[in-house]
């Protein structure tokens, strides 16, 4: 067996050459970091969606993926058995005028938390013996700048990234001895569909997947790709914290 990518590295790994699968690649982040690992001469990119007929971009190959489905994501991974870097960008969210005394909040934070921590931990120990297998490489897991603080409305999704956070550092522990970087991506609201209703400062999507690429090629091991990911993450250890007393 060849020696592991990292532990080779001086640097970070190099995205030109690689074999890409992004999670969630059917539009949004997920379609622009695509795009962007094309750009930057990535040899393959596989994108995971739930209809690959209806997905027409040149250059990017579609794959059946639903990331609460066990049978599918394992399915996904034997045919893409040259990954090795997977991007683990699908995710879901709910809103909750009622806030955390919603009724609903349980359900609603069960379907949550089968995409977006569940989900990411089938992908990824469906893919990450892959990327073993092929000698190494990275996993850059799509975060949120509310795993360190969480709105009422919006309390499943912020504790679902909270989770995602830590299965991402504990990931990073096991694997970076073994030839695998985990980079964590902590970004606020993008310009994408899902925000278009939003009145709110937005990130444009193709400069944080340009970031995020050149962090995980300098080495990096976290990512903060706007100013409010890094005034957020800048407060954890004062007194007076942005968890504390977020913005509504």
């Amino acid at each position: 067996m060849s020696a592991p990518v990292a532990l080779n590295r001086e640097n970070g790994m190099q995205v030109e050459g690689s074999v890409a699968f992004v999670t969630g690649g059917n539009r949004g982040f997920g379609l622009a970091m695509a795009e962007e690992l094309r750009a930057r001469k990535a040899s393959k990119v596989y994108v995971g969606v739930r209809d690959p007929e209806a997905f027409d971009h040149p250059g990017i190959t579609a794959v059946d993926l639903d990331v609460t489905s066990p049978t599918s994501v394992a399915a996904a991974a034997r045919q893409c058995d040259d990954v090795t870097l997977l991007v683990n960008n699908a995710g879901t969210g709910s809103a909750h005028p009622k806030g955390t005394l919603d009724p609903d909040l349980i359900s609603s934070a069960e379907r949550v938390f089968d995409v977006n921590v569940y989900g990411v931990i089938r992908t990824t120990q469906a893919l990450a013996p892959v990327i073993l297998d092929n000698g190494g490489g990275a996993i850059v897991n799509v975060v949120s700048d509310e795993a360190w603080y969480a709105l009422p409305v919006l309390a499943p999704y912020s504790m679902s990234k909270a989770a995602v956070w830590n299965f991402t550092n504990a990931l990073r522990t096991d694997l970076r001895p073994r030839g695998v970087d985990v980079l964590s991506l902590h970004v606020g609201f993008m310009d994408t569909d899902l925000s278009r209703d939003l009145d709110v400062p937005k990130a444009d999507p193709g400069e944080v997947a340009a970031t995020t690429l050149d962090r995980l090629e300098q080495g990096a091991e976290e990512v903060l790709a706007d100013e409010k990911s890094r005034r957020v993450k800048r407060t954890l250890s004062t007194d007076d914290g942005y968890y504390l007393h977020p913005d509504g």
